[in-house]
């Protein structure tokens, strides 16, 4: 299917993204020329290039693990690339990926123990080997500010909470992280059109 849309072909080259062929989808808001592909290119322009408290890089960096956290390949591979142009390495980029797999652990570990709310489960040691939150090479703040959006968007209510706290902690601020959790949430809505 040739792509007639030119908002969706802008939005599809911003993203670096040659020879992409329309999910279904994607299908439906082509065939009817939808305002929100509109709206989808404006959102993904302001969270990975307007932004105010994120540089080029966090923001991509950031996007990079929303498409690791989705499982979408498409947007993993776009996003490297991107991210590598905007002077991330390849230890940054593989920390990216270890921090969506760590937190992808923790947010199920720790949602299973909040909703259950049982001493005996809330007093027994995780026993998960964490040391890439020792020293992390992007940097104590911005590892925990990847793990608050991956937390937000995998819905562990306590991981949200402690590493939002530990985020300022590390002196972000909370303007930050809202840009942040926004960002993420537009990558999980931009790759719903695109899967």
């Amino acid at each position: 299917m040739s792509i007639q849309n030119e908002t969706f072909v802008n939005l599809l080259n911003e993203l670096a993204i040659p020879n992409y062929t329309p999910s279904a989808n994607a299908e439906a808001l082509l065939a009817v020329d939808a305002r929100f592909i509109k709206d989808l290119k404006i959102n993904v322009g302001n969270v990975l290039v307007n932004t105010q408290y994120l540089n080029r890089k966090e923001a991509l960096l950031l996007a990079l693990s929303v498409a690791i956290n989705e499982k979408f390949d498409l947007l993993k591979e776009s996003f490297t690339g991107l991210a590598k142009q905007a002077g991330a390495t390849d230890a940054e980029i593989a920390e990216v990926v270890a921090c969506t797999s760590l937190m992808n652990t923790n947010n199920i570990f720790y949602r299973f123990r909040h909703f259950m709310k049982k001493d005996f489960y809330s007093n027994q040691p995780a026993g998960i080997k964490m040391s890439i939150m020792i020293n992390p090479v992007l940097g104590k703040a911005f590892f925990e500010l990847m793990s608050l959006v991956i937390s937000s968007i995998n819905g562990c209510e306590m991981c949200v909470t402690s590493h939002e706290q530990s985020v300022l902690q590390h002196g972000y601020s909370e303007s930050k992280i809202f840009e942040a959790v926004k960002l993420g949430a537009i990558i999980k809505g931009l790759i719903t059109v695109l899967s």
